[in-house]
């Protein structure tokens, strides 16, 4: 009978630590600044941390090509 291994990563919280986020995204922690337009939420205390929706929001923008303003989208569907 053959098997199979299952390899899952799970990402148990939203805010993610700079080295997290990096991570998420497939970057080395000292590039995420440079390259990364998200900026981090501050929490009380000075906690610097990223939201994993913006994270995701950012990086589906890279796969469609430059992210578009919302007047770009819109003036691209209205024809006159």
């Amino acid at each position: 009978m053959a098997t199979a291994k299952l390899n899952l990563q799970v990402q148990p919280y939203r805010m993610l630590k700079k080295s997290e986020a990096a991570s998420y995204c497939g970057l080395p922690a000292a590039k995420l600044a440079t390259v990364c337009p998200v900026a981090p939420v501050q929490f009380p205390g000075g906690a610097l941390l990223w939201d994993v929706r913006d994270l995701d929001a950012w990086l589906e923008s890279l796969k469609t090509g430059a992210a578009d303003s919302d007047d770009a989208i819109l003036g691209r569907l209205d024809p006159s």
